[in-house]
């Protein structure tokens, strides 16, 4: 794609995949839940051509990145995500170098933790859908949403392994993608047994918003039926042992300058308690460089595939800042 180069760095146990394009200060996008590096295809052609090396990695279990013991969920705590991108910054930064990082889903988790157990590697931080989650506690995350939404919310239905992928696995990867990826539904979404999606059950047809076409859900598709998507879902599995060691970390604050962009039709933002949490006074208190929230309307999950040149725009204004 358009000049995008791809290798491959040893690191932290994987041989992680990369793509990367431009010269300049380093720019780490870090992709969410279930994409890969493709997701930041826009925005890695806009900052290679205004001055920047854009860098976006498979993340372990996803892709063309290997390694990873996919029947160990263990294997996928925060601090394992965390230090496969120390791995990735240690193979394409000098020493004493600091970076940006552009985070998205769990990609936006991985940044926060990132930024609050190493800030001395990032220079600037922009967050898009996740918002920083103290450590609470009263227990996990996956965890607190069974108890607010009941045993057919996805989280729920990641837990358990081999339930999802079996649910999964009666459609075709395609047709996975594109449910998940045209989804804009400000609700949560819910697998009840047997019976796939709930807002869009079995093979029911799927029309594509018009920021993704059927070649960007075939480059998905095609790396999802590779590597299938236990991979993806060992992070929610492994998120009470990630809340439990980072137990140490209650109270700390995110100490790096930051920008935060949601859509209002994202599914996070209606989360109980968030949309509160991230407009009000809390969420600056607990990330106290934080520089500016934006809230795009009528915008869903996939905030930098669906808008763009919009996200870009903000991204330019907050990197040329320093």
């Amino acid at each position: 794609m358009e000049g995008i180069e791809h290798k491959t760095i040893t690191a932290n146990g994987l041989n992680i995949h990369i793509a990367q394009k431009g010269e300049g200060p380093i720019v780490l996008f870090i992709h969410g839940f279930p994409e890969l590096w493709y997701s930041w295809r826009h925005q890695i052609l806009f900052l290679a051509d205004h001055g920047y090396r854009a860098v976006a990695p498979d993340l372990r279990g996803y892709g063309d990145t290997t390694g990873a013991p996919l029947n160990d969920p263990t294997k996928f705590t925060i601090h394992h995500l965390v230090g496969d991108m120390i791995g990735v910054l240690d193979a394409i930064t000098k020493d004493g170098e600091k970076v940006f990082v552009v985070g998205h889903d769990w990609g936006a988790i991985i940044a926060w933790h990132l930024c609050l157990f190493r800030p001395d590697r990032v220079m600037g931080l922009v967050n898009m859908s996740v918002p920083f989650l103290p450590w609470n506690p009263n227990g996990d995350m996956a965890t607190m949403l069974k108890n607010a939404y009941g045993e057919d919310h996805y989280m729920s239905r990641f837990q358990e392994p081999g339930d999802i992928e079996a649910e999964l696995g009666k459609m075709s990867a395609e047709t996975v993608m594109k449910k998940f990826l045209a989804y804009r539904d400000p609700d949560q979404i819910y697998f009840p047994k047997g019976k796939g999606f709930r807002y869009s059950p079995g093979d029911t047809p799927v029309t594509l918003p018009s920021w993704l076409s059927e070649e960007d859900v075939q480059y998905f598709a095609s790396s999802l039926q590779k590597t299938g998507i236990t991979g993806a879902v060992n992070y929610y599995r492994a998120f009470r042992l990630s809340w439990e060691l980072t137990a140490a970390w209650k109270g700390a604050k995110v100490m790096v300058p930051t920008k935060f962009i949601i859509g209002d039709h994202d599914l996070t933002y209606h989360m109980p308690g968030l949309k509160d949490y991230i407009v009000g006074d809390e969420f600056k208190k607990d990330v106290p460089l934080l520089e500016e929230v934006v809230v795009m309307e009528g915008v869903a999950h996939f905030v930098n595939q669906e808008k763009p040149d919009q996200v870009n725009k903000y991204l330019i204004d907050f990197l040329q800042k320093f």
